[in-house]
Parts: structure tokens; sequence; C-alpha cells
């Protein structure tokens, strides 16, 4: 298998680094996340423009028709320059289920906006102790006055990332009759109550409260677990290639301050021990990279395993608490500090860490397997 980009892909992965890189040192960042919105609606723009934000969508809806490896390439980027921009909450993740469930009056609606930039969506289908790859839901939608698709929901959503700028959400809820349902909701409907937060790597949430909140079925199918479980391993996916390009950038400049900061008389790369520690670090990178590379090659095969993702997760997850430890241990106190970017890739990988699943939650999917592999005769 050639695991090389073509020519397209690397002229995309350079366009979208070079996009970011203008507008993202990491005081110009930290000035973008501080700000009511968190992200730049300049720089979103920029990405709509490029065709970035339609990426995943096909072409009759707007978007470009491209597949994961490109989603993937993307998302490196975004991690490599911390982007705050809500491409994956926003876009991606939503924009997928509208166009796996959602009609074709819905898609048409929907996605060309998704895909120009001028509408958010966000996804609304965590709640209080769920667990990858559960779901088990206690929101609860009910028969509306108009009959039809119209639905009511009931129930509290959180978290719910970048809900606090979505347009509409895209509500997961259990169905009169059994079985999850999905529902378009406008943020601003009656029953809907917003609430909105900081995380700790610097971007949004919003707790959503959902009241008898006027809602319509997304698509005419009255089992929407299928394309949860897509929407959610396609977000995990996306999540590993982005803890790629954060770890890629914490490597680097871990190695740059070894290659400048003295001791002793001498730069810290003299010294042999860390110079081990620095190189442990590109091995777990590359761990991660590997599987990444493998989850991506899975979705773009329409392979839609809970087992193959949590396989990924769970490398990513433990090779970004490696690289991310050590790069605060080898700066010193500096690697902590606000000022400083190492700190704030340590917090992002964390965040991914703890998203849809940590390594608990995907140590448990991968064990219930367990009984399922043929043990290797010598």
């Amino acid at each position: 298998m050639d695991f090389e980009l073509t020519d397209e892909q690397v002229m995309l992965r350079d366009t979208v680094r070079d996009l970011l890189a203008r507008n993202y040192d990491p005081e110009t960042r930290l000035k973008v996340t501080d700000t009511e919105l968190g992200w730049s609606r300049d720089v979103w723009n920029q990405l709509a423009e490029l065709g970035v934000l339609g990426l995943p969508f096909a072409e009759e809806d707007g978007g470009v028709g491209a597949g994961p490896v490109e989603t993937m390439v993307v998302l490196e980027e975004v991690g490599r320059r911390l982007a705050p921009e809500p491409i994956v909450d926003a876009v991606y993740v939503p924009g997928t289920l509208v166009a796996q469930a959602g009609s074709a009056e819905q898609r048409q609606r929907i996605l060309p906006e998704i895909a120009s930039g001028t509408k958010l969506l966000a996804f609304a289908h965590a709640e209080s102790g769920m667990r990858w790859p559960s779901t088990e839901l206690t929101t609860v939608a009910s028969a509306g006055p108009a009959g039809g698709n119209s639905y009511v929901l009931t129930g509290i959503k959180n978290p719910v990332p970048h809900g606090d700028a979505a347009d509409e959400l895209v509500v997961s809820a259990v169905l009169p009759g059994g079985g999850v349902g999905l529902f378009l909701v406008p943020v601003d409907g009656q029953g809907v109550v917003r609430k909105s937060y900081r995380t700790v790597d610097g971007l949004r949430g919003a707790q959503i409260e959902l009241d008898n909140a006027p809602a319509e079925l997304l698509g005419d199918s009255l089992d929407a677990a299928e394309p949860v479980l897509s929407a959610l391993t396609h977000a995990q996916v996306l999540l590993c290639a982005e803890s790629i390009g954060a770890m890629e950038e914490a490597l680097r400049l871990t190695t740059e301050y070894l290659k400048t900061r003295k001791q002793f008389g001498v730069t810290l790369s003299k010294f042999q021990t860390l110079t081990q520690r620095a190189a442990n670090m590109y091995v777990s990178l590359e761990l991660a990279r590997s599987m990444s590379l493998y989850a991506t090659a899975a979705l773009a095969d329409d392979a839609i395993d809970p087992v193959v993702t949590s396989r990924a997760r769970l490398q990513v997850g433990r090779s970004a608490r490696h690289v991310g430890q050590e790069a605060i241990q080898m700066h010193g106190g500096i690697g902590v500090t606000a000022e400083y970017p190492v700190g704030h890739y340590v917090a992002r990988l964390t965040a991914i860490e703890r998203t849809l699943g940590g390594e608990l939650a995907h140590l448990r999917v991968l064990s219930e397997r367990v009984g399922e592999y043929e043990l290797p005769e010598l």
C-alpha cells in the first residue's frame, strides 16, 4: 500500500499550512481565543473560499467530494497551529450526519450553506455518563402537535463542542417507539436554553437544555444508530489526525529548545539522556502516526468499526500523553507559561484524549473483543 500523499493532497496540505501559518503565531492565537467568539471569522471565510469546509460533501450538495485522507491532511495542519476554528465540530461531524441521514431537500438546504461557511451546525449527542461507543440516551422525542415529521424534544446535552456558535443543532434522542432518531433544532427556538463555557484547551462548548423544543426529523429513518456511529467514527479519526499535528509541533519545539538552551556552558542537546528522551518522543509520534493512518485507511474503505477506532485512539492517546509530558519536562518552567506555546499543545492533546472516550473507555471496547481472536500457534 502506498502511504505517500498525491500531488493534489500535498498541494492541499501546503495551502492550508500556509493559510494557518499566516494567521496564527502563538501570540495571535492567544488574542483570538480570548475573544468572545474564540476563533476568527476571517480565517473561517478563507477556509471556505479554499473549499476546506466542503471537502467531505458530495459535489451535488455544494461540496468537493473528497475522502477521509484529505480531511486527515487538513486536521493535521489544524493541530500543528492549534487553529481554534470549529471545522470538525461545526462542519465535518454534523455535516456528515446531514449528508448520510438527511432527505434530499434537507441536504440541498443545509450542506451548501455549511460548505460556504455561512451556517454552523453542532451535534448535540453527548450526555452525562455516556461512554464510547454507547448510544443510551435520556433525551426523548415526542410527537409534535403538527404530526408528520414534527416532534418535540426534552433533555440535556452536555458537552456540545462549539455549541455556543451554532446556528442550528443536530440532536439525537430516543424515539417514541424506541431507537435513536436525529432531529434538527434551531438554537433560537422555543424551549431551547444554551449555556456557553470555555474548555481547558481554550476552545468553546455549551450545555443545551431542551424543554419540549420543536424539532424536525432528519430524513425519514426511525433508526439513526448507524449514521450516529459513522459520524462519531469520523470524529474519532479526525481527532487522531489533529493529535498528530499537535505532537509534531510539540516535538519540534522541544528539539529546537534543546539545541539553543544552554546549561553548564553547553546546549542541552549535548546531554545524552535528553537526546535519548527526545528520540523516544519521536518513536511515540511515529507509532501514533501509523495508527492514525490505519484508522483513516479503514474509513476510506467504508469500514465503520469501533475496534479499529479504539485501537487507533488508544495508541494516539498514549503517545500524546508521553510526548506532552516530555515536552513540558524538558522545557522546564517555561513549558507551562501562558506565553509559551508548549503548554497549549499539551492542553489540547489532553482535551482530545478525553473526547469521545478516554483510555479506559477504549480499553474496555478492546477487552470485550478478546474472546473473538484465535490464539496463535507456533
